[in-house]
């Protein structure tokens, strides 16, 4: 089987990590890469696939007969335009997240992916890490018994200078702010354990950035339809920075990730595989506490390789965007909540959200 070619639309900070990625894919190669700012997009290529095709105009990079497969790399805001376009010249898509910044912007791409027949997926790649495959068995197989509470904590920092580094990042309208820029990945892991949420309640706050219009803190409280209720602590304030946490409780067992590996798994009936389960995963390995680009690239190849494969055998990608849109709906429900200062239930009306 002969790689797929994938171009990159993006050559900002985190864009080294999917370009990395896609150098180590056996699945996957990088054959062009665009960006407006064209230094950018050289260095980009040149570190990681010198016979790469730089382009600044994505509209050229898509007549590009090799590109099979777009991975969309820029602000958030920005998601929804190229995501259509890509649609239309019958690209393949892989997207950060958030989807978008709008559920209504999320379900226009997702209907003109399927009018197009081509893949849409979004880059929550810590649903694959170990551990949480292995809580995610657990959760099938009932062995946590009745679930009481699933956390997640995230007490990381960052600098006034990297809200400050491009303009959208101190933007709230454009994607920016703890909740939907960091927190996104782990609210996405508490609805992909427990399913759809029902209410949120949400307090935000500027604790460490004043010169920065947007919240650096979340405090919030989930109920999901399954009647759990979920709790998030998240903060780009807290300095140094600690690993995210994310903890399920239930009446015959419990589990916390840390990072990328196992502080906690622990039932009352142990199974002779718990031992080699509990050590998976890597506690050495950074997850973006206090360095926004220390992140492993073994995830993001998981999802690419992944697209790959599904191309290839006509299945569904393991992250579809269907599956991220109610994480999507959660967040922005927090900024709802926050907004009114009472309990939001879901579904809610968007509309006047950034109003």
């Amino acid at each position: 089987m002969s790689k797929k070619g994938f171009g990159i639309l993006g050559a900002g900070m985190i864009s080294g990590i999917h370009a990395d990625a896609l150098r180590k894919s056996r699945k996957a190669e990088l054959v062009a890469v665009c960006d407006v700012n064209e230094q950018n997009a050289k260095k980009l290529a040149e570190k990681f696939a010198p016979s790469a095709t730089v382009y600044t105009s994505f509209d050229e990079m898509l007549k590009d007969g090799r590109v099979e497969v777009v991975d969309i790399i820029t602000p958030n805001h920005m998601h929804t335009e190229f995501v259509l376009k890509a649609a239309a010249a019958k690209k393949h898509v892989l997207c950060e997240k958030p989807p978008a910044m709008s559920l209504k912007e999320t379900d226009r791409m997702i209907k003109a992916c399927k009018d197009a027949s081509v893949k849409f997926g979004i880059f929550v790649q810590c649903r694959i890490r170990e551990p949480m495959r292995h809580i995610k068995a657990a959760l099938e197989q009932k062995r946590f018994g009745k679930i009481l509470r699933v956390d997640a904590v995230m007490k990381w920092f960052r600098a006034a200078d990297y809200y400050k580094m491009d303009a959208w990042r101190s933007n709230r309208k454009c994607g920016a702010g703890v909740t939907i820029q960091h927190a996104f990945h782990y609210i996405d892991l508490l609805q992909y354990l427990m399913g759809p949420a029902s209410g949120v309640v949400a307090e935000m706050h500027n604790l460490a950035h004043p010169e920065i219009k947007i919240e650096d803190t979340l405090d919030a409280r989930i109920t999901f339809a399954n009647g759990v209720r979920g709790f998030v602590q998240a903060s780009t304030a807290i300095w140094p920075g600690n690993d995210v946490q994310i903890e399920i409780y239930g009446t015959d067992g419990s589990a916390i990730m840390c990072g990328t590996a196992f502080k906690l798994w622990k039932f009352k009936e142990e199974k002779p595989e718990d031992e080699k389960i509990r050590a998976s995963g890597n506690a050495a390995q950074a997850t973006a506490s206090s360095d926004p680009s220390a992140l492993p690239s073994e995830d993001h190849q998981y999802v690419i390789d992944d697209c790959v494969d599904a191309i290839e055998s006509g299945r569904e990608l393991c992250i579809p965007c269907s599956s991220v849109k109610a994480s999507l709906e959660i967040a922005l429900a927090m900024y709802k909540s926050d907004k009114i200062k009472d309990e939001v239930s879901i579904p809610f009306n968007e509309n006047d959200i950034w109003d």
